[in-house]
Parts: structure tokens; C-alpha cells; sequence
């Protein structure tokens, strides 16, 4: 097998946080829920990219794992590494959404469905957004009710909570280092 037909994975441990991430030839693929085991990662390769084959790999998915521990560190607000993103056109759209709500701050479903010109889409952004499969790269956590609670996330509401957590501390550690 051609190694285009892989998916390279590596569990990422860092103090109270270990998940799984995965990467094909073009970029991160995959970032699993806090202590969910291997299984998340193998159930979505096989709904995703069926016919690739898992390979554990963690010095290919070191700069991945880095950039996903500098910010579980409070110091990276951004990611660059690169992406394998496969969803529909609307998928794609509140992806790239997700993306441009600020580090520390929080959107609507509504706020996301106007951003990508679709107002009457937020049943639909929903279901993309829990489509995500880059949890904290895309941060789909920043998303929160019209009325500012909680929703659903593949993580789990306590993950949600800790990177919500996580980027505040970090906002007002950096403010206060201005």
C-alpha cells in the first residue's frame, strides 16, 4: 500500500490531557476528545477514510503534537500546521468560521450562521460543527448557546469547559505581562 493510504497517529500526554491526534501526507486529520480511547480515532478513520491504514508514527506527528501542547500550555493562540479537512462545501464553510472567532472568545451558533450568509442554517451548523474533526485546531469549543450556556461538544461538556477555561486564564495571564 501506497503511503497516501496512510493515517499516521500519536497519543498527545501532557499533565491532565491525553488524546489522540492523526495526520495523512497533507496534514492534520485528527484530534480525539480528552482521555477517549484509540477507538474514537479508528472509528472515524473508518467512516472518513475508509481503506487507509493506521500507522502509529509520533516523530511524523511531532510538530502537530507540539503546536497542541504549546497551546494546552496557554502559549499558542494560533495553529499552523497544515490541514486534511474532508467535508462538504457547507461543512468547509463553518469550519473556516470557526476559525475566525477570536482566541478567548466565544460565538453563536446564529453568529456562525450569519457569518457564512446562511442565517436560517443553525440546525445545519450544528451538525457540521459536530462533524469537526479537529477538536481544539478548529476550535469549535468557542461555540455557545444565543443565550451564552453550553452546548454539545464531541468532547464532552467538561473538555469544553477546561479550554474555555484554559483560553480566559491565558488571556488575562498575557494582559497582565502587556
Amino acid at each position: 500500500m501506497n503511503k497516501n493510504q496512510h493515517i499516521y497517529w500519536a497519543k498527545v500526554e501532557h499533565g491532565e490531557w491525553s488524546l489522540y491526534i492523526a495526520a495523512t501526507e497533507k496534514g492534520l486529520a485528527f484530534v480525539g476528545s480528552n482521555h477517549h480511547p484509540i477507538d474514537e480515532l479508528a472509528q472515524w478513520a473508518a467512516r472518513r477514510k475508509p481503506g487507509y491504514v493506521l500507522v502509529q508514527d509520533a516523530a511524523r506527528l511531532a510538530p502537530y503534537a507540539k503546536e497542541i501542547i504549546e497551546y494546552l500550555q496557554g502559549e499558542r493562540q494560533q495553529f499552523s500546521v497544515a490541514h486534511d479537512l474532508s467535508g462538504t462545501p457547507f461543512q468547509q464553510a463553518v469550519w473556516q468560521a470557526l476559525q475566525q472567532i477570536p482566541y478567548g472568545q466565544t460565538a453563536s451558533y446564529s453568529d456562525i450562521a450569519a457569518h457564512i450568509n446562511n442565517s436560517a442554517a443553525v440546525r445545519a451548523v450544528g451538525a457540521a460543527i459536530g462533524a469537526n474533526p479537529l477538536l481544539l485546531t478548529i476550535p469549535c469549543h468557542r461555540v455557545v448557546g444565543k443565550d451564552g450556556k453550553l452546548t454539545g461538544y464531541r468532547g464532552g461538556l467538561p473538555m469544553k469547559t477546561e479550554l474555555l477555561k484554559l483560553e480566559k486564564t491565558s488571556v488575562k495571564r498575557s494582559a497582565v505581562h502587556v
